[in-house]
């Protein structure tokens, strides 16, 4: 294996104990996103992982019904938060890790390629020069490769860009938190339509990550019950997803992969919270800042998407 930080997060998931790391899922069924609270049972230092901020696009209010349920797991199991730590900036909800981080503590973190990101839609949305464009609204930002530590386990970053520049996946002891690289077997994978997506790049960061040892534990950041099942689900395997994923298993090519995800994505609809939520994760979670009169507007181009 020629790839250093694959190499190592291969290392590392067939060193790890199985059970470990011990991790809770928290399903937003209005946004189809799982949110997941990732602790070692050893300290009870804890990560959590796409957060999710409720939020009402008919009257534009804000609400915390997804965060609170992470808040009172992680006060009933008497965790302590290191890390907020987002997969990307997702365009199907708000991140609530600022107010996580107010309630919890923990630093904010993404990949370092949010940059990038955050030059595309600082444009879209007409930020102006107040809006720093170099990650800062974020406490840490990871490069490919990077590892820390939650309590005693050990974490490898790795960058799987595709979806948008800025995806990364984080292997926490044997398991991989994959964002929106890919979803369950039967639904296939990511779009790749947005600013700055791809859909050749994104089908080698999905074989990327399949190169992990087939029992590598993977969690979906989303699950959008596809026809033919009646129960949402967001925990696969490495060997699951080469034998069936319906766009990328064993077998197929780079380009029937291109060829398959263009014309699919030519088809799918705009997220419909892609503005209000790329608004305001480009900020780590934040709202635009007030105006004179106090309050944070959203703002909504018009013919741009």
């Amino acid at each position: 294996m020629t790839d250093p930080a694959l190499a190592h997060a291969a290392t590392q998931i067939t060193a790890a104990q199985a059970g470990v790391p011990v991790i809770a899922a928290f399903f937003d069924e209005p946004t189809f996103t799982v949110t997941y609270v990732v602790h070692d049972p050893e300290t009870l230092r804890a990560a959590v992982i796409d957060s999710v901020l409720t939020f009402d696009p008919a009257s534009g209010r804000t609400s915390h019904e997804a965060a609170d349920r992470i808040i009172a797991h992680v006060q009933e199991a008497g965790l302590h938060v290191d890390w907020h730590l987002e997969t990307h900036a997702h365009a199907d909800h708000l991140s609530a890790a600022p107010y996580l981080q107010q309630k919890l503590g923990g630093k904010i973190a993404i990949g370092a390629h949010i940059c990038t990101v955050q030059e595309t839609f600082g444009k879209l949305f007409h930020a102006g020069s107040d809006f720093q464009r170099d990650g800062s609204d974020f406490d840490q930002l990871w490069k490919d490769g990077d590892t820390f530590l939650i309590g005693e386990l050990s974490v490898t970053v790795l960058h799987v860009p595709g979806h948008t520049p800025a995806c990364v996946a984080y292997v926490i002891g044997d398991a991989v938190f994959v964002g929106d690289t890919m979803f369950m077997p039967d639904y296939g994978t990511a779009r790749a339509d947005f600013p700055g997506g791809d859909a050749r790049t994104l089908f080698r960061s999905l074989r990327r990550l399949l190169e992990l040892p087939p029992q590598t534990r993977l969690f979906m950041c989303h699950d959008y019950l596809p026809e033919g099942r009646g129960h949402y689900v967001w925990e696969t395997t490495v060997a699951e997803q080469r034998r069936a994923n319906i766009h990328a298993h064993d077998g197929i090519t780079e380009d029937e992969f291109v060829a398959m995800r263009e014309s699919r994505d030519r088809t799918l609809p705009v997220p419909r919270l892609i503005l209000p939520s790329v608004q305001v994760n480009m900020r780590a979670g934040h709202l635009p800042p007030p105006e004179g009169n106090g309050v944070s507007y959203l703002k909504l181009p018009v013919n741009q998407l």
